[in-house]
């Protein structure tokens, strides 16, 4: 084996078009995060993205996409922006994991939304978590009539608020892959309140991310591209999501709706109508990512499977950051996995959301009294 580290954009046509093929070649691995697209756009905008290209025999055999941060700490590509992550390799390629980071000067590599069952990092697995999907593989009826089964009550009520939101607002439509800029705006607007108003960084204040999604959504191929969807009440959208696919599969990134008809559920109805669009356009599933809110639970019909673990060789910064982290990511896992303490994490996170809104506002005031008198 021979492993050559390089930037994504110095990539040559024939390792990118081998890139595609190894993908294309492995179900496991249709997802648009391991996608060479995604690793060429995030090349361009952080200088920390590296690859390691494996060859065996002359023949290149699998990529490593990957993050090199300070003091060699190894992060996946994208990191907390993404939910998959791994190799793009031959089937059952196994490499040793150390001699891997070693190569890519690497101290430690932490991953949780690795492809389960990667030869290269089975042994350094501590957890394997189920990741939901709608599965369309069979048509969008077979999907609904699952979910039906699965929830019948939630079901009812979701249709019913959206009949409700027609009568009340204006003809329901949804907008399957829009090119329109503007609409992207509006739906990372969304988004950003969402994370001040529950407490959560906002992730769109990075100018860099604003521009990966720019990139994204500019994207047309066959096997990737960026999706706009949204849903509008008349003129008026409510909600919508931008999301990645490739020729299979559509992964959800950044749903979000607007706050003043959040009594209508439009976020749910939002994901019906996209699981029926997506459908329709040929995907066979939608990635909904492991974790989170509770709906999932009932407008999944089958689950894809992710891993948890670190791999490290023996050096202070991969002692530190152990210790940094690990007490976190468990802390993380228990709290994902236990709905009641999700929900009270999640309460105190939007408590702390309305108290920085509040102490902001507060702060405005103050400011503007002493400018406005003569």
């Amino acid at each position: 084996m021979n492993i050559v580290v390089v930037r994504p954009g110095d990539l040559g046509e024939s390792e990118i078009s081998r890139w595609r093929e190894l993908q294309g070649a492995d179900p496991s691995l249709d997802n648009p995060f391991l996608s060479v697209e995604f690793a060429l756009a995030m090349g361009r905008l952080r200088d920390y993205v590296r690859v390691a290209v494996i060859q065996d025999g002359g023949k290149t055999v699998g990529f490593f996409p990957y993050e090199r941060h300070n003091f060699g700490i190894g992060k996946p590509l994208g990191g907390f922006l993404t939910t998959c992550h791994g190799l793009v390799s031959v089937p059952g390629l196994s490499l040793d994991a150390k001699q891997l980071l070693r190569a890519c000067k690497l101290s430690v590599f932490d991953f949780d939304h690795l492809v389960a069952g990667q030869p290269t990092f089975a042994e350094h697995q501590s957890d394997v978590r189920p990741a939901p999907v709608m599965d369309l593989s069979s048509g969008f009826d077979s999907y609904i009539e699952q979910v039906r089964q699965n929830s019948p009550k939630n079901y009812k009520t979701v249709r019913y608020k959206e009949r409700k939101l027609g009568r009340e607002q204006g003809e329901i439509r949804f907008e399957w892959d829009s090119t329109d800029p503007a609409t992207l705006r509006t739906l990372l607007n969304w988004k950003s309140d969402q994370y001040r108003r529950t407490g959560r960084v906002d992730r769109f204040a990075q100018p860099w991310i604003v521009r990966l999604l720019d990139e994204m959504h500019a994207v047309r191929s066959e096997t990737f591209a960026g999706v706009l969807t949204m849903v509008y009440a008349g003129d008026t959208p409510v909600a919508g999501h931008f999301g990645l696919r490739t020729a299979h599969t559509l992964v959800g990134w950044f749903p979000a709706y607007d706050t003043e008809y959040a009594r209508y559920s439009p976020g749910i109805m939002h994901h019906l109508h996209m699981a029926e669009h997506a459908a329709n356009s040929g995907l066979s599933q939608v990635d909904m990512g492991k974790g989170g809110r509770e709906y999932k639970a009932w407008l999944k019909s089958g689950d894809l499977y992710v891993a948890e673990g670190r791999v490290s060789r023996p050096s202070p910064a991969a002692a530190v950051h152990w210790m940094g982290r690990t007490p976190v990511n468990k802390a993380r896992t228990i709290v994902l996995d236990r709905p009641h303490l999700y929900r009270l994490a999640d309460r105190v996170l939007k408590g702390f959301g309305r108290m920085r809104t509040a102490q902001n506002q507060s702060a405005s005031t103050v400011v503007k009294e002493p400018w406005g008198v003569g």
